[in-house]
């Protein structure tokens, strides 16, 4: 069972946003990920980390049992259908997910506190003040 990390972020909202994912295996770190995606809202951003970890695990996991941890409460629950998805943009993303997630035998969503997401949310804060740095 692979455990996955995923936080997304912006900076005012909409504004500069960028996401991380951490992918766990017994404990360890097999791969860390983290990426300004441009301006955006802190939403979309916690989606496109799914979408890349999912993605990335595609090619090598497949077949695989997950279990995401995400600190969007939001997130989890949609993708777990307890609350509805009315925005389109956050519609097509999960649909990117529903796809992607046929690769795999089994996905968990978790809500977990924003203090335990701490490694994808450092990935997510290095990819914004990166982007900074660059202007």
């Amino acid at each position: 069972m692979l455990q996955i990390f995923c936080d997304g972020g912006a900076r005012g909202n909409p504004g500069p946003a960028a996401y991380g994912f951490v992918v766990k295996a017994g404990g360890k770190i097999i791969k860390e990920s983290g990426s300004y995606i441009g301006v955006t809202t802190n939403n979309t951003a916690e989606y496109t980390a799914i979408v890349e970890a999912l993605k990335w695990l595609s090619a090598d996991h497949s077949g695989s049992n997950l279990v995401f941890y995400l600190d969007s409460q939001l997130a989890a629950s949609q993708l777990n259908g307890i609350f509805k998805v009315k925005n389109a943009k956050i519609r097509e993303l999960i649909m990117a997910v529903r796809v992607l997630e046929s690769n795999f035998k089994g996905i968990i969503y978790k809500h977990i506190r924003r203090e335990q997401n701490k490694e994808a949310d450092r990935l997510v804060n290095e990819a914004l003040d990166g982007q900074r740095s660059q202007n």
